[in-house]
């Protein structure tokens, strides 16, 4: 998907620096030199290429064979047949379909956060960012969790950044306003009766007067460099969001595909610093994601729609203790897709709100039959391939009580969609 510039992320490969071209390997396998064109330009920025140089600007049609090497090239093995499928019942060439996946079956997933590209200029930067100290505001919304606050609050205290001052809103009951005596930071206290988590994000912005906000979770540790190294980042990139790692076990390791500086592909509002700007071009969050999911994800595509660099930052690491008491987890699921109850909407329709509203009712439909059959197994199990295929073969059991769900859910997401966007503008 372009962004409002009609640009994708993309470089065009003549572009590209001779150093980073290092890092890339040609695929001469493929039928067309766009195609391989196309699957360099895929590299850099997988690997971590964030220049400035010129973008794609449209994506030319490529032959069927080297669409699906390129899908066995990069995705899971169950994408491959996904694909397949879903070409094959919506009355695509059959045989161009059937001539593409077997020539490409022999094709090996390629290990491509291997050799990512290193920034060695960033132990060394003198940030001028840094040196004039702007004034960070770090949002935390809190629930009924006053036990990991207290770890949390005692970890900003301990930043070797100092310009900053914290935004709670607390939603908890009871309301304990003096916990917050015990500690030496500038804390700006917000009750909050209702307990909407969007709700509270946005009246602390809206309260903030410092240039950047920083987004944090009541059931997070993080470092003592972790402020300096999101302030860092802008700097180092030219970028308007650093969007932080999340490990779940503190001294595990980060995965690979976030190791690295990158293109972010997420916005976690547990840790992620954005420019004021950000906000005073594309508002507030949209409170139609008010007690469901994916309201930060809306956030960061929107985001990149207006324009918006948003680097992933390996630097700037929180424990996410993922608590299952309180905060959101006491509003809804553990995620988008996995209901209470066996008669609740599925998947949450705050989910298909956003697909409907930004990719239409042909891709919804087309994410629902790859998303809704493994939400049927428990979510700890989510990664399990055997479980996964069955979990098809179960939603052929019990295939009404799923369409039920569904068609619930649908209905559900009419009701946002007619009522639109909930997004409050800064003046």
């Amino acid at each position: 998907m372009p962004n409002s510039n009609g640009k994708y992320i993309y470089p065009i490969v003549s572009e590209i620096p001779d150093d980073i071209l290092s890092y890339l390997k040609v695929d001469k396998e493929y039928d067309s030199i766009r195609a391989r064109t196309y699957d360099l330009s895929y590299q850099a920025i997988e690997k971590g290429y964030i220049g400035g140089v010129k973008r794609i600007e449209f994506v030319e049609e490529l032959p069927i064979v080297d669409e699906y090497r390129f899908v066995k090239k990069y995705f899971s093995t169950f994408w491959y047949y996904y694909i397949f499928f879903i070409r094959l019942i919506t009355f695509n060439n059959p045989f161009k379909e059937i001539n593409g996946f077997i020539k490409s079956f022999k094709v090996s997933r390629s290990l491509i956060t291997k050799n990512t590209l290193t920034y060695s200029e960033w132990n060394c930067l003198d940030s001028k960012l840094l040196k004039t100290q702007p004034k960070v505001s770090i949002v935390i919304p809190t629930l009924n969790r006053y036990e990991y606050l207290k770890d949390v609050l005692k970890d900003l205290e301990n930043q070797d950044y100092h310009n900053f001052d914290v935004i709670v809103v607390d939603q908890s009951e009871p309301f304990q306003k003096k916990f917050y005596d015990n500690f030496n930071l500038d804390i700006k206290l917000i009750h909050q009766k209702e307990k909407a988590l969007w709700l509270a994000r946005n009246r602390a912005v809206e309260l903030s007067d410092a240039a950047y906000l920083l987004l944090f979770d009541d059931d997070s540790r993080v470092e003592s460099d972790w402020i300096k190294n999101h302030i860092k980042c802008l700097d180092f990139f030219n970028a308007d969001i650093s969007s932080g790692v999340s490990i779940s076990i503190v001294g595990a390791r980060v995965p690979d595909n976030y190791s690295f500086f990158k293109y972010s592909e997420q916005l976690d509002t547990g840790n992620v610093l954005i420019k004021r700007e950000v906000f005073k071009a594309i508002g507030l969050f949209d409170r139609q994601y008010e007690k469901q999911r994916m309201g930060d994800g809306e956030y960061g595509l929107r985001a990149f729609l207006f324009g918006f660099k948003n680097i992933s930052n390996p630097y700037a690491q929180r424990v996410h203790l993922k608590v299952g008491t309180g905060g959101l987890r006491q509003m809804g699921s553990w995620d988008g897709f996995r209901p209470k109850k066996w008669f609740s909407p599925r998947p949450i329709p705050s989910v298909l709100y956003q697909f409907r509203k930004y990719y239409g009712i042909k891709m919804t439909i087309y994410s629902l039959l790859k998303t809704v059959p493994p939400s049927i197994i428990n979510y700890k199990h989510k990664g399990n391939k055997k479980l996964i295929f069955f979990s098809y073969l179960l939603m052929l059991l019990i295939w009404p009580v799923i369409l039920f769900q569904v068609i619930k859910s649908w209905r559900l997401a009419s009701v946002k969609i007619k009522k639109g966007s909930i997004i409050k503008y800064m003046t």
